[in-house]
């Protein structure tokens, strides 16, 4: 005899309200790594920029509805007429202004000479400093040409382009020096003479010509090397000094002034260019120097 059983079958529900098991915690997650990485971004931004730019994002994010207007109300339309403040109004601002009380006059201002309170200027003081920088480099830039002048002067004239390995200009603190050296075999004066030869006296006059053109002083000084000086002859002083004093007639035959030269003198061996070879050839040479100073008035002028 068979027995009807009833069949009972059963259902499992998997899963259920716990929020671990779903994915909302995903998206909050990737929220906040993207604020993250938008904080540390930022964060390197800001360690990498300027001052300047740092101020232009501060700006950037400040807020658009705050007013940089001193008009009355700073609206796009603010103001009743043309003017300094607000968008298109000379309003409150400048009422304010012109009815606030006037400051008392501190003692700074009362102890102002009256040339300076008089003439309302506020250009600030020239001091004597400034002019001297001035002056400086004004005379440093005149330098530079008048060297410039003198070089491109041995390369344009065929006479001069090979004596120019005779000439050496440089800029010193007394001022901008022309030395006429000998070569070896080459001298600017004969042996035992005393005024130039051919070429020391071409020489001369293409720096007379530059010279011209400045207002500073001169100094002209001769010099020879160490050899000693024969016994029937002047010494080197004597020799040094007069080819100096037949430079300075050179120079004023080109139209050198006599107001325009500072001192004539002879340094004998006691300053050699090549200090190693005091006996070298290059040590007899002559040294003209445009000086450092302010002009000195021709007396024509002083009368």
């Amino acid at each position: 005899m068979a027995t009807d059983q009833p069949i009972i079958i059963k259902k499992v529900k998997k899963g259920g309200g716990h929020g671990h098991h779903g994915g909302a915690w995903k998206v909050a997650y990737a929220d906040f790594v993207t604020a993250m990485m938008a904080f540390f971004l930022m964060m390197w931004l800001i360690n990498n920029t300027e001052p300047e730019q740092r101020q232009g994002i501060a700006d950037y994010f400040a807020p658009a509805s705050v007013s940089q207007s001193t008009s009355g109300s700073g609206g796009v339309l603010a103001g009743t007429t043309f003017g300094d403040e607000g968008v298109r109004g000379s309003g409150a601002a400048s009422v304010v202004d012109r009815l606030a009380p006037r400051p008392a006059p501190t003692r700074e201002r009362q102890q102002q000479s009256p040339d300076t309170a008089g003439s309302g200027s506020s250009e600030p003081e020239v001091t004597t400093d400034a002019v001297a920088s001035a002056l400086a480099r004004r005379e440093s830039a005149q330098f530079a040409s008048a060297e410039q002048s003198l070089r491109q002067a041995l390369q344009d004239m065929p006479e001069l382009a090979e004596l120019s390995r005779h000439v050496i200009i440089e800029e010193t603190p007394e001022g901008l020096r022309i030395q006429l050296v000998d070569q070896e075999g080459r001298p600017m004066f004969n042996p035992g003479q005393i005024e130039p030869n051919e070429r020391a006296s071409v020489l001369l006059r293409a720096v007379a010509e530059i010279a011209q053109r400045l207002p500073n002083r001169i100094s002209i000084s001769g010099h020879t090397d160490a050899s000693p000086a024969p016994r029937s002859g002047p010494s080197n002083w004597q020799l040094s000094a007069a080819r100096a004093n037949a430079a300075l007639v050179v120079l004023a035959d080109t139209g050198i002034p006599d107001h325009r030269i500072a001192e004539v003198r002879g340094k004998a061996g006691a300053e050699p260019l090549f200090p190693d070879d005091p006996y070298m050839p290059g040590n007899r040479r002559l040294s003209i120097t445009l000086l450092r100073e302010a002009p000195v008035i021709p007396p024509s002028s002083r009368r």
